[in-house]
């Protein structure tokens, strides 16, 4: 996910105001729809979401094109940072930063634009939304009926956290870290490099 969020105030509001507004998922879209930037709906909130630092957007392009290649002829295809998805038992839309569905999409009831059917969601770690990823935001993808994997990519040092769903109460755990050479992802049969996730990626004192 990216970067940092926080809740936007709408033109004529006061922030104490829009601290208490609640919107309806048919109001979020709407504004949504004419915003130059993106927000995530959390059933009822509307929050911001800001642009990505340099190494997540490297991370989310080189996992793209990873995934992109090992899923050629395969009925599964893959979706990047501007693809919404709809969670409609945790009233969430949200952006995940890759995205791969098998077979026909499903959208949300009367759009063109928002799917309900990932099976495997990716999202690159940030300080300010690490616990989210990996918690509320978690618990809300797991709610998903054909949602299988999950994984999560530090881009601060070569950490990976990988989820494999085994049954409805039982999902398997597994990190790697630099000594690890490759992840492979078991839903869709494809293994990517560890050294190509992190293609050009610049570690720094965070």
């Amino acid at each position: 996910m990216v970067a940092q969020v926080e809740k936007p105030v709408q033109v004529g509001e006061s922030a104490a105001s829009a601290e208490k507004k609640l919107y309806s998922p048919e109001e979020y879209l709407e504004m949504e729809v004419l915003s130059e930037e993106r927000h995530e709906y959390r059933d009822g909130e509307i929050v911001l979401m800001t642009g990505a630092m340099p190494n997540h957007n490297r991370i989310t392009r080189n996992l793209c094109t990873a995934m992109t290649l090992g899923l050629r002829g395969k009925s599964c295809e893959v979706f990047v940072a501007d693809q919404r998805l709809w969670i409609p038992k945790k009233r969430l839309h949200t952006y995940p930063d890759v995205m791969v569905i098998d077979g026909k999409l499903q959208f949300q009831k009367g759009r063109k634009d928002t799917v309900t059917n990932p099976l495997l969601i990716v999202e690159v770690l940030s300080n300010s939304t690490a616990e989210y990823d990996r918690g509320d935001k978690f618990l809300a993808y797991r709610s998903i009926p054909g949602f299988q994997e999950y994984l999560l990519v530090s881009q601060y040092g070569q950490q990976i956290e990988h989820y494999v769903k085994r049954s409805e109460k039982k999902w398997d755990f597994q990190s790697y870290d630099g000594t690890d050479t490759v992840v492979r992802l078991e839903t869709v049969g494809v293994e990517m490099a560890i050294a190509d996730i992190y293609d050009k990626v610049e570690f720094k004192v965070r």
